[in-house]
């Protein structure tokens, strides 16, 4: 498949003199058509700022990005009129009506209100908000705004989607729906480019993700791949008052093992010899799970955290 979205050595840096700091440096990826792309990292890794330019709302200091074939951002307003967009944050105007957010903002695009009404009960169909048309702003629920928000964004069919943690602060219910709802769009043949935090929801919903941290691309292939050569098979979890006094017994039957507040993690490629082990002592929980992407991503970019 051709790409929708290329980035070729892009760099970008902020400030002047001694405060400059490059946040993006010389990064190099492209998202496929049809795929779902997972763009990864821990706060300040570079990624808003990559987006940003992605949609041409900032620009590079070197390098080329290519959206839907067109040079960003000299020819950023063409592209923009094929993407939808779903912010981090809740845009919507509290001052219209469900119906009166999709039409007023369907007019970015040059569309007449009466195709964008016409546009109204399929979008809210699909948002699972059907009856909804005349609900203020207010009286929706969090999870309603999100897929309010999401449907907003298909008001123009776009080709590319941004979805930037579009389940933040959802509660389980809310989020599935959305998943849903992003695998819906999938199959209708959107390329979707997702920022997220929740690995569980990157590694459920996308093709292919890249890692990105201190402005650098770290990481990259499926979820499956990137588990599969990044991070032992096994994890065994231990919980309990002063786990640390374990790392030294467990060590010998695991090939990694981290202590984090009151959470041991030994990495192995043989639990039984560990577990076995563990079931010796009194006063700890043992959780033997499979690896999966939140392993790789600590791993990849540390337990610290973020600002």
């Amino acid at each position: 498949m051709s790409s929708v979205l290329r980035f070729s050595d892009v760099r970008k840096s902020f400030g002047k003199g001694d405060a400059k700091r490059e946040v993006v440096r010389g990064l190099s990826l492209a998202v496929e058509g049809g795929q779902c792309f997972g763009f990864l990292g821990p706060n300040g890794a570079g990624k808003t700022t990559s987006l940003r330019m992605a949609l041409g709302q900032t620009e590079p200091d070197s390098g080329l990005i290519e959206l839907l074939g067109y040079t960003m951002p000299a020819d950023a307003r063409r592209a923009r009129e094929k993407v939808g967009v779903v912010p981090q944050m809740d845009n919507l105007d509290p001052d219209f009506t469900v119906e009166e957010n999709l039409i007023v903002y369907s007019r970015y695009f040059g569309m007449s209100d009466s195709v964008a009404k016409s546009k109204v009960p399929a979008l809210l169909e699909f948002a699972g908000l059907s009856g909804r048309e005349k609900s203020n702003i207010a009286e929706l629920s969090g999870g309603m705004k999100r897929r309010l928000t999401i449907a907003r964004a298909l008001v123009n069919d776009p080709a590319f989607i941004v979805l930037d943690e579009p389940t933040t602060g959802l509660d389980p219910q809310a989020r599935h729906l959305i998943w849903d709802r992003l695998k819906a769009l999938r199959a209708k043949g959107k390329t979707l480019l997702l920022t997220t935090h929740f690995m569980d929801e990157a590694e459920r919903l996308c093709d292919h993700l890249a890692v990105i941290d201190n402005g650098v691309l770290i990481a990259q292939g499926s979820p499956r791949e990137l588990i599969e050569k990044t991070i032992e098979p096994d994890v065994v979890e231990v919980y309990g008052d002063n786990v640390a006094a374990l790392k030294d017994r467990v060590s010998a039957f695991a090939t990694r093992v981290e202590v984090s507040g009151e959470t041991l993690f030994a990495y192995t490629t043989t639990p039984k010899p560990l577990t076995d082990v563990l079931a010796q002592f009194q006063g700890v929980r043992v959780l033997h799970r499979p690896a999966n992407l939140e392993d790789v991503f600590i791993k990849l970019t540390g337990r610290e955290l973020r600002d």
